[in-house]
């Protein structure tokens, strides 16, 4: 039987939820689909956000002979195969690559002639960053498009092309526990109202989700949901359980790199000032993961884990950095202080850059609407 997901899924940009700074009136992507460009590119984002309805939507606004594989199974033999086949009445050869990321540097240099010969147009989907995870030969000749989690409301109107009815409250609770994930409500749903002879409610949601039923397809949730539990155990000062949560990764066959990287964004945004020496350490095992591999690197890792949850927390920097951000957003590029410009010419001294500066001066350097803001705490 068809997923009610793939029934449903969108056929045309007319159809499509979400992504308006993609797909919105004069956006990048929805001019490319309109006006036919042939290119190749990634799709970074979330689970359930769009990214293989927006292939297939392209791939068919192109007129193209569409490829789909999954590099988690995939190989060099798949490509192959594909570029073997004839295309139909000269249409482009696409193929779409879900979970890019999981192709190691040996398979991504193996597309990367055919990428830059057009003989194969490639479209990417991840959920790690392509700077990280993609080579840097094949990545210079991909355009990178990044799609945002779904918001309540666009989780509302995908709820409602169902066709089953929840109340509000069902409707609420369904779209914090997916977090954005559009495929995942969907599912939900179907398998609720499977279970439940229709009945889609609270309650019925709540037992499905801890029904073995809904699981059979679901380890992209469960990736998300143990990366979730591990960080917040680290960040709990519970060392046990975020050991138990690295082990259940690393044993379900998890890219130790992406738990090395997480790692690393908890030293700073978690430990911060508390222990600064915590960065290093995360770097350090990062580096490890990357030299020795599984199954040794699963130790670098424990100590990591050990020494991270171990650690005082302090996010202020964190947050001072996102106040900080958040008044760039508010208020656009203020105007730097004369003293504090650069004067590499005459003219430019002549106009009092640099003009008055102090190496080590107690003068508020913040631009003038800013002067005495406080971002970070005095430690």
């Amino acid at each position: 039987m068809e997923p009610l997901a793939n029934k449903i899924r969108p056929k045309t940009l007319e159809e499509f939820i979400g992504q308006k700074h993609l797909v919105g009136a004069d956006k990048p992507l929805r001019l490319a689909i309109e006006q036919k460009h042939i290119f190749s590119f990634v799709l970074w984002g979330m689970p359930g956000v769009g990214k293989t309805t927006l292939a297939r939507i392209y791939a068919n606004a192109i007129g193209a002979d569409l490829h789909e594989l999954s590099a988690v199974s995939a190989g060099k033999d798949d490509i192959r195969k594909i570029l073997k086949e004839p295309c139909r009445e000269n249409r482009p050869r696409v193929l779409f690559l879900d979970e890019i990321h999981r192709f190691n540097k040996a398979q991504q240099d193996f597309l990367l002639p055919f990428v830059e010969s057009g003989e194969l147009v490639l479209i990417g989907a991840t959920t790690e960053n392509p700077s990280f995870e993609i080579i840097p030969a094949l990545l210079s000749r991909l355009r990178v498009f990044v799609l945002e989690e779904l918001s309540a409301e666009e989780m509302s109107e995908i709820i409602e092309r169902t066709d089953y009815k929840l109340d509000k409250k069902a409707q609420d609770w369904l779209i914090r526990m997916a977090n954005g994930d559009a495929r995942q409500a969907i599912t939900m749903i179907e398998n609720t109202a499977r279970l439940y002879d229709g009945k889609v409610m609270v309650d019925t949601l709540k037992n499905t989700l801890q029904s073995k039923f809904l699981r059979y397809d679901k380890q992209g949730d469960e990736h998300y949901n143990v990366i979730s539990a591990f960080i917040k155990s680290m960040r709990a000062s519970q060392p046990d359980a975020a050991l138990y949560y690295l082990a259940r990764m690393v044993a379900s066959g998890e890219d130790p790199k992406f738990i090395a990287r997480r790692m690393v964004i908890f030293a700073s945004e978690d430990v911060g000032l508390a222990q600064p020496t915590a960065l290093v350490v995360a770097n350090a095992v990062f580096r490890a993961v990357e030299t020795i591999g599984l199954p040794e690197c699963g130790i670098n890792l424990a100590h990591g884990v050990a020494y991270l949850s171990n650690c005082k927390k302090d996010k202020s920097a964190y947050e001072a950095y996102k106040a900080a951000l958040e008044d760039v957003k508010k208020y656009g590029n203020l105007s730097v202080p004369l003293n504090l410009r650069n004067a590499p010419t005459d003219l430019m001294k002549e106009l009092g850059y640099g003009a008055g500066y102090e190496r080590y001066t107690t003068e508020d350097l913040l631009p003038k609407k800013l002067k005495g803001k406080k971002y970070l705490p005095k430690h």
